[in-house]
């Protein structure tokens, strides 16, 4: 077990929303922003935000990491993006009357596109699709479930497209 092993949570979290140098075994350099460690394995979890580009993450083993400095401390706008990272997009709540409408909507397109649909479930909340596909609420591509991965994958692109139409 490595020094970076030995440290506790409450230590690894001082690092968290900062710039660091991460050396690892056989001299690799990391440069990131800690976004987490992860308190089992003491892996590092490193963002990165290259010019013009996603960011991307970087998980680091534990029990590869020598030694971890720190170049730069977070500022809000920082904390901000990093806590983005993980955080869900903001999420629309419907109404009850407006997920009626979305599915009535929903329902009507897939029927006039000549895709066999009926209502199901509690209320007739779900969309069933050829008996192979559900739709949940708020009936969008996410909501789409099935077995069938080609299924699955045909429907929620004809759902993008659709919202892109109808949002």
């Amino acid at each position: 077990m490595n020094d970076w092993q030995r440290k506790s949570p409450l230590d690894w979290e001082t690092y968290v929303n900062k710039l660091v140098k991460v050396v690892a075994v056989e001299k690799h350099e990391y440069e990131g922003w800690v976004l987490t460690v992860d308190p089992v394995s003491a892996t590092i979890v490193l963002a990165t935000f290259p010019e013009n580009e996603k960011g991307s993450l970087s998980f680091i083993m534990g029990h590869a990491v020598q030694e971890v400095e720190i170049l730069r401390e977070g500022d809000g706008d920082m904390q901000q993006r990093l806590a983005r990272i993980v955080a869900p997009q903001e999420s629309h709540t419907y109404s009850p009357e407006e997920l009626e409408e979305r599915k009535k909507a929903l329902k009507s397109w897939l029927e006039t596109n000549h895709i066999p649909v009926s209502e199901q479930g509690e209320q007739g909340r779900t969309l069933s699709v050829a008996g192979v596909l559900s739709i949940e609420p708020p009936y969008g591509p996410e909501q789409c479930s099935s077995a069938n991965e080609i299924i699955l994958a045909r429907v929620q692109g004809l759902l993008h497209g659709y919202l892109q139409q109808h949002p």
